[in-house]
């Protein structure tokens, strides 16, 4: 075969390849009504695109919201916030299928999270809008009148479904929650609030210390608790190394408890009903550990039994609801996947240890008490402790 036939197919091949990935960006798309836009941009999240014209003599601009990857079902939107980088107070643009199955834009004035979208009057004029659904890409077409003369405003973008022919809440999750931007009209730039806002770094914050505390430092607290207190060598420092890491569990975990009730108040009407249950849960358990701590019976009260059925009990179901939580946590967060599997990692070393002591333990206890020196004196507080592995503080 010819070397320049070789090359050609060669091309052909790569374009055909690349082609749809090169038609997702705002400066190769053609629109189907041949419309020509100064200025565009590839927004950073949700497969979406802005296109637009300024015309500072009468200060409108002419703009196309494009947003890829979207089927009939779907409703998108896009909007500018005069006040403020959050979703409440938006003015909005949304495109959706009505009943006769044709696309079809309309504003929406966002007043409150609860929001459903219902079709209201801007606080400035848009005087032209409409909507075209071309190959899985809703696009809004629209004419404002820029209020106050301003060219610079925050930006929000979104998509959800329909049901019933009326827009259903959004994703609370990922690139839904990092959909927000700033535009400035009159020079072009834009940027991206929504990966490093304020309200996202205190959910890193409170997603980091709740992991740090409940999820690992908590089961450490009680590996260290069931495992290290069998060799003599240990005694009374398992005991000191327990509490310290349950105490700074419980700090730390405080905080993020903390975090997340000044969060759940800074985002009214987003509710995630099962973490934030499992939070108070797990805040009152842990509060509940600290004071049978200071309640304690001396080992040989007649009711230590009942309390170290008791602590042992609220500890594991602390430790196991800990770990659900921070899986919750981070379903939530949807940060990238080397998070999570960071946590997962942490979890296995924790469990294949556990299960090596385990087994070491019994060993060790099987051949004391084979030997007849299944106790020995000299325990934390200077009482004698069975040599059997139970966790007892």
């Amino acid at each position: 075969m010819d070397k320049s036939l070789k090359i050609l197919l060669l091309s052909s091949l790569l374009l055909s390849l690349f082609s749809p990935s090169i038609a997702q960006t705002c400066g190769t798309y053609q629109f189907s009504s041949n419309k020509q836009f100064a200025t565009c941009t590839d927004l950073p999240y949700l497969t979406s695109f802005l296109h637009w014209t300024y015309h500072p003599s009468n200060g409108t601009v002419d703009l196309a919201y494009r947003h890829a990857g979207v089927d009939t079902s779907a409703w998108v939107a896009w909007a500018l916030n005069l006040d403020n980088a959050r979703m409440v107070g938006s003015q909005t643009l949304v495109a959706l299928h009505n009943t006769t199955g044709a696309a079809h834009a309309y504003t929406s004035d966002v007043s409150s999270y609860s929001t459903t979208l219902a079709q209201s009057s801007l606080s400035f004029n848009v005087p032209s809008l409409s909507a075209e659904y071309v190959n899985n890409v809703m696009i809004i077409y629209a004419t404002l009148v820029l209020p106050s003369g301003r060219t610079s405003f925050n930006q929000v973008w979104q998509n959800g479904l329909v049901s019933g022919g009326s827009p259903q809440a959004h994703s609370l999750t990922g690139d839904n929650l990092r959909s927000t931007g700033t535009v400035d009209f009159a020079t072009g730039q834009t940027s991206s609030t929504g990966g490093g806002g304020s309200l996202q770094r205190r959910r890193n914050v409170h997603g980091v210390l709740n992991a740090v505390s409940w999820g690992t430092l908590m089961p450490i607290g009680a590996i260290i608790a069931r495992y290290l207190k069998v060799f003599k060598s240990a005694d009374p420092a398992w005991f000191y190394l327990h509490v310290t890491c349950q105490s700074s569990a419980y700090i730390v975990g405080v905080a993020g408890w903390a975090t997340g009730l000044k969060l759940g108040s800074d985002s009214s009407g987003i509710e995630h009903t099962t973490h934030r249950n499992i939070g108070i849960t797990l805040f009152c358990l842990g509060t509940l550990q600290v004071f049978a701590l200071l309640l304690r019976p001396k080992k040989d009260h007649k009711f230590r039994l009942y309390w170290n059925i008791y602590h042992w009990t609220v500890g594991y179901v602390a430790i196991i609801l800990s770990i659900v939580n921070v899986f919750e946590g981070l379903d939530i967060l949807s940060p990238s996947k080397n998070w999570k599997r960071a946590y997962i990692g942490v979890i296995i070393f924790l469990g294949s240890n556990a299960v090596m002591l385990e087994a070491y333990t019994w060993y060790i206890v099987l051949k004391r008490k084979k030997t007849g020196s299944d106790k020995y004196p000299n325990g934390a507080n200077g009482h004698t402790h069975s040599t059997w592995p139970q966790q007892t503080v």
